[in-house]
């Protein structure tokens, strides 16, 4: 590590990356935000990697999900307190029916770059930079919504510092109350049979913490009752505001990136001798990387050893994202492989990636029986090689919208999605889905451990 330092990837090839115009403005921008306050605290990150390698050893399960793309115009409290219960929601069903400690972390305050399959969009005739998500530009095709402005950077981490912040009252100011388990319930999934067997679940646990309060353990004495942990993450993608939010720990010398707790690096940016690899290389934070078809099991390996070169459980995510017609012919080959070379890997599955088409009507869609069947096939493929299924990555939301098709709870269909398709680039599985999903998991926890 000797010649790494936080803007050594600069010396590197860099690829999904926004064509500013003003790079002095740009500059002085980057300068401003490395005098801002750190957003996470190294200690955090070093706990939630703690709590990784417990993932690792099939001790515990990853729960991450979140935003597809953070947006400005929605940001707002009540977003992000639905998006916090419904992941209290899903956390509650697979501890306790799936008998599993889950390790909570959101796809939020930070996830607001996107790489793009193209740098241009091309729309009658007019081709114009692609949108990039909102840290860099915005959604309107029109010039000046595309160019890419610098200060967007600012906004994006003052809105990430005040979702922090709410995150965190609600984590510890009563709404994570074990007692509250009733009010996660959503309205719009109330009405239906799958909140009805939330809330027979939620009963169960009112009865035993009853049983609990006679015994003399309530909230009022034991924390674990009335708080939890949500974690935060996104892609690191900007690598420019990553690297001013980078801050050197004073008690070890080392260096976190202070933007969230994990960072991960996607399919389209993980070249061995690129940037982004050179970069996550020297932070401490524990990291993810997408799995993606192309993967081999050479670079596979290769890429373990440059970003986890001490094989330190926790460190590495690995996050599948292959797609439900090509997961069984080419994840058991590379799951195999890094068994042999004995990797200590928390891996997770990502249904959503791989799942994308278009419906008829011209709206990205996912349809829900394809993550079905990528997330069962994901616990089938490491059931049969003997090693952890360890988490989940997925696009979600606490609204209730219609961008994924189909499921039982939410009998979406492809003319339905323009009822209320409101993401800022992907489709996102809706609380109802994201529910129904936390059930068929918690099945197959049970399952596993019986």
């Amino acid at each position: 590590m000797n010649n790494w330092n936080p803007s050594s990837w600069r010396d590197f090839p860099i690829k999904q990356q926004p064509t500013y115009s003003d790079l002095e403005k740009l500059a002085k921008v980057e300068k401003e935000l490395c005098s801002y306050p750190p957003l996470i605290f190294a200690g955090e990150a070093r706990n939630l990697k703690a709590k990784l390698a417990d993932v690792v050893n099939g001790n515990a399960f990853l729960l991450q999900g979140g935003d597809c793309a953070e947006s400005f115009d929605a940001f707002n409290a009540n977003n992000i307190k639905d998006l916090f219960k419904v992941m209290m929601q899903m956390a509650v069903v697979l501890t306790f029916s799936g008998g599993c400690p889950v390790v909570k972390v959101g796809r939020v305050a930070g996830q607001f770059a996107k790489p793009r399959s193209a740098d241009f969009e091309e729309i009658n005739g007019i081709a114009l930079p692609s949108y990039r998500g909102d840290i860099v530009n915005a959604v309107g095709f029109d010039e000046k919504s595309r160019m890419p402005k610098p200060k967007k950077l600012l906004k994006a981490y003052n809105q990430s510092a005040s979702t922090l912040n709410l995150l965190r009252a609600f984590a510890r100011g009563g709404l994570a109350d074990l007692n509250q388990v009733h009010s996660w319930n959503l309205d719009f999934v109330k009405d239906n049979a799958l909140g009805a067997k939330y809330e027979d679940l939620a009963s169960k646990i009112s009865e035993t913490l009853a049983f609990m309060k006679a015994c003399g353990i309530t909230s009022g004495n034991t924390d674990q009752l009335s708080h939890t942990t949500l974690y935060t993450s996104h892609e690191a993608l900007l690598l420019n505001y990553e690297e001013a939010l980078t801050r050197q720990d004073s008690l070890t010398g080392d260096y976190y990136d202070c933007s969230a707790h994990m960072l991960w690096i996607g399919d389209r940016t993980r070249d061995l001798d690129g940037a982004h690899i050179e970069y996550f290389r020297g932070i401490k934070n524990p990291i993810g990387c997408k799995v993606g078809p192309s993967m081999k099991e050479d670079e596979l390996i290769e890429l373990i050893d440059a970003l986890n070169p001490e094989n330190e459980a926790g460190r590495l995510n690995l996050i599948v994202r292959m797609g439900h017609d090509k997961v069984a012919d080419l994840f058991p080959k590379l799951l195999r492989r890094v068994k042999a070379e004995g990797k200590n890997i928390a891996w997770s599955c990502d249904p959503m990636h791989g799942n994308v088409e278009k419906a008829p009507n011209g709206y990205k869609t996912r349809d829900f029986a394809n993550i079905l069947s990528e997330v069962k096939q994901f616990f089938q493929i490491h059931k049969a090689e003997g090693t952890v299924a360890g988490g989940i990555h997925l696009e979600m939301t606490g609204q209730n919208v219609t961008e994924c098709t189909g499921s039982t709870s939410s009998a979406i269909t492809a003319d339905g999605l323009a009822s209320r398709y409101h993401t800022q680039c992907d489709p996102r599985l809706n609380a109802d889905q994201a529910l129904e999903l936390a059930f068929m998991i918690a099945d197959t926890l049970k399952e596993a451990r019986s």
